[in-house]
């Protein structure tokens, strides 16, 4: 095997490594929501994933240390909302650790199962919680979904760089 010109030297697997690899990795934004004991949590993913058509599954990760993970563990159910590009402080507010995130300008309702359910995003689903995976410092949360609206108007949210940008052309 032979060296490719331009390359940098390799680094070791290492929690910054993998940060720095994933900055470069571009993602929809999804704000995964539950009703908690003491009200509605909330937080700003970038790891959703369709896992299955039929039955219809999907997942996310949740590192047990966030403040949504208590809910999340005990919670039957979850919203899942896809984020449209006009929705840059809404994504922002919910990755804030100790910002309130249900209070104003956040525009939510109740949902089905009682489940948080924001206003004006691209999709949202109601999904009930099948499996809860250990995964290191996090859980990968599967989960099928129950119902939905994916008519919301707009462009999707990515993540970059460190930052919320539109889709370009």
């Amino acid at each position: 095997m032979t060296a490719t010109s331009g390359l940098s030297t390799p680094r070791l697997a290492s929690p910054d490594l993998l940060r720095s690899v994933f900055r470069r990795h571009a993602a929809g934004v999804a704000v995964i929501t539950a009703r908690g004991a003491s009200g509605p949590v909330g937080f700003t993913a970038t790891s959703l994933t369709s896992v299955s058509a039929d039955p219809p599954l999907l997942s996310f990760g949740i590192g047990t240390g966030a403040s949504s993970w208590p809910a999340i563990a005990k919670t039957d159910h979850v919203g899942v909302h896809i984020l449209g590009e006009h929705q840059q402080d809404l994504a922002a507010t919910f990755a804030r650790s100790g910002a309130e995130r249900f209070g104003p300008p956040t525009a939510w309702r109740e949902g089905p199962e009682g489940v948080p359910v924001l206003d004006d995003v691209l999709a949202w689903m109601v999904c009930r919680i099948v499996g809860r995976v250990p995964a290191g410092d996090h859980r990968l949360v599967l989960a099928e979904v129950v119902l939905g609206d994916p008519t919301g108007p707009g462009r999707p949210l990515l993540y970059h760089q460190g930052r919320f940008n539109g889709l370009r052309d």
